[in-house]
């Protein structure tokens, strides 16, 4: 027989959060910072978002702007881990619906940023903020909030199509700004959720080739469609529509084994385009080598682990599935960036979370890993959702109904 000594050990250690996610998204955090001033510290921004050569005294410029940024994202996660999950689940909903109208006030004149002929951008003093990255954060929880509640049927197609409307109504916004990068992020999400809430493959296949036509219309625009076209050869153009992607084979290429140095870097000298945002990840390659591509990866592959196992120790489903939309959310866009950098994928525009240089991405990135830290405590708050127990048994009861139809 357990003595109330044990109980009350065993509570204190389900109510600690997980330390090594915090580790974590600290080491990455700093490896941000180091390598944002790298990569700005001789360079400036011009108005148009390129890299000009500036002077001394712009050196430490975009570094306090990433660090106050920073800051602000450290204490927005302090927010979010000291909400409770029965908080948020309440809050999915309307944090749903004002990204939802944040996405449309970019077009509002005046409130709208537009950079490189993207509208994506809120005016907010004394800096910008980008709605997408929010809609996402807040689709995640609302489908967490659809998939956990006990009336939801995965058998039934009505069930699984009114959250692809809600996506569809997101995405079709992005996609007006234009963001496809951001559209095929939130797609990615939504079906690696319905996936795991067990939605019948038919459905997911179904939907997925019904989607087919709508893609290859998109990737069919000229801008998409050159992308694509550079992306399959680079090198047939490697002063124009390559040079981007040809600049970052250079880069990755010349840091060899341990880099050249940090700090040392030759792509940076306007060379490389988004030296600081997107293809921060080549400059890595660049000056810490194979060996800081590694650990950059290994510190993303273990973010991953762990948010796994935070799912996995989730008390409740609605937490269950929040974990893992938030743990998919973030290292899926960390795929895609690499991805993209190294010559896999085209060319998508999405930073590389919680490195690169960029206001949003990195607030809501650690949003996300305040709910994840929260969640990782499994304390009895949880218990006021439905339950684990309760999952298991409408599984059994559906599964059951499954078996009596087949045998009819």
């Amino acid at each position: 027989m357990i003595d109330n000594k044990e109980l009350m050990m065993e509570s204190k250690e389900n109510r600690r959060a997980d330390r090594w996610l915090l580790f974590i998204v600290l080491l990455l955090s700093f490896t941000g910072v180091v390598m944002v001033y790298s990569s700005t510290a001789l360079l400036s921004i011009s108005k148009s978002g390129g890299m000009i050569a500036g002077g001394s005294d712009l050196q430490f410029v975009y570094l306090k702007k990433h660090v106050m940024t920073l800051v602000i994202a450290m204490v927005s996660m302090w927010f979010f881990y000291r909400i409770s999950p029965g908080t948020l689940r309440k809050c999915s909903y309307p944090l749903l619906i004002l990204s939802l109208l944040l996405l449309l006030c970019v077009f509002i004149p005046g409130l709208g940023v537009k950079i490189n002929g993207a509208t994506r951008w809120l005016r907010l003093w004394p800096s910008t903020f980008q709605p997408a990255e929010l809609a996402k954060f807040a689709m995640v929880l609302s489908l967490a909030v659809y998939l956990s509640s006990p009336r939801y049927n995965r058998d039934s197609f009505k069930a699984f199509i009114k959250p692809l409307i809600v996506m569809f109504a997101l995405q079709g916004i992005i996609m007006m700004q234009p963001d496809f990068g951001g559209a095929f992020t939130l797609g990615l999400i939504t079906f690696s959720m319905l996936f795991l809430a067990g939605t019948r493959m038919k459905f997911i296949l179904l939907a997925l080739v019904s989607l087919l036509p709508v893609v290859i219309k998109l990737l069919m625009e000229p801008y998409r469609l050159e992308r694509l076209l550079t992306f399959l050869n680079p090198w047939k153009d490697p002063y124009g529509s390559g040079f981007q992607l040809v600049q970052s084979f250079i880069a990755l290429g010349s840091g060899g084994l341990k880099g050249v140095g940090l700090g040392e870097s030759r792509q940076k000298l306007s060379f490389l385009p988004e030296v600081n945002t997107d293809f921060i990840f080549s400059l890595i390659g660049e000056e810490l080598g194979l060996l800081g591509v590694a650990v950059v990866l290994c510190l993303f592959i273990a973010f991953f682990i762990r948010g796994l196992k935070v799912a996995g120790k989730a008390q409740s489903p609605f937490s269950y599935y929040v974990a893992f939309g938030l743990t998919m959310m973030i290292t899926m866009q960390a795929l895609i960036n690499m991805s993209v950098v190294t010559g896999l994928v085209p060319t998508k525009g999405l930073p590389l979370p919680f490195i690169s240089y960029g206001g949003s991405s990195l607030l809501v990135n650690f949003m996300a890993a305040g709910t994840l830290l929260r969640i990782s405590r499994s304390d009895l708050e949880q218990y006021s959702l439905p339950s684990r127990d309760m999952l298991i048994k409408r599984r059994a009861r559906l599964k059951a109904r499954r078996l009596r139809r087949s045998s009819l």
